[in-house]
């Protein structure tokens, strides 16, 4: 298969993977945030990376937003919410970092592909995402990509509609949030 076909075959499981979202849990998701004093995001990996991405955006929409590990984020407490991106849900230093969220009263939000895992059962809200976990057979797969790809695209794909959603809530506009971006680049 050459690459163009291979960029619209991942066009197309995500155009299947996005129906599969469940309407209910992402609006909680959104009020959650909503309501956070202070938002901290998480992840490993290219999930991690896709809540940076999840973080900037928070901070164009005004929201007091944190990368977990980063050196300038401070304590979470009540009032504040910690947003995981996992697609196994089992990750060791994101299990820790709930456990130490929980314990000091935040809220926790899973997005993950499995809800039942260690984090969904942490967490206040687990947000099922469809996907491929990274050790997986191939067979009958969702997925032509390798490893997590697709929950990791699907995760980015559903943090911007996040944004859109919080962006129409709060009267938000797109030239509004670029007054916040960047300017020391």
């Amino acid at each position: 298969m050459e690459t163009v076909r291979y960029t619209q075959e991942i066009m197309n499981e995500l155009g299947r993977s996005t129906p599969l979202l469940n309407a209910k849990e992402a609006e909680a998701l959104v009020a959650l945030v909503q309501e956070a004093d202070k938002v901290f995001v998480a992840g490993a990996g290219r999930s991690g990376l896709m809540g940076r991405a999840f973080a900037m955006r928070l901070m164009h929409a005004g929201k007091e937003v944190y990368v977990v590990g980063e050196t300038v984020t401070p304590g979470i407490g009540e009032g504040d919410v910690l947003v995981l991106g996992s697609g196994s849900g089992e990750t060791r230093s994101l299990i820790a970092v709930a456990e130490k969220a929980k314990s000091a009263g935040a809220k926790i939000a899973a997005v993950t592909l499995a809800p039942e895992s260690t984090l969904g059962r942490l967490a206040d809200l687990a947000v099922k995402l469809p996907g491929a976990p990274k050790s997986r057979s191939d067979e009958g797969s969702l997925t032509i990509q390798p490893m997590a790809s697709l929950f990791e695209q699907t995760l980015l794909l559903f943090y911007d509609s996040v944004i859109l959603r919080l962006m129409e809530l709060t009267g938000q506009t797109s030239s509004r949030m670029f007054g916040k971006h960047a300017n020391l680049e």
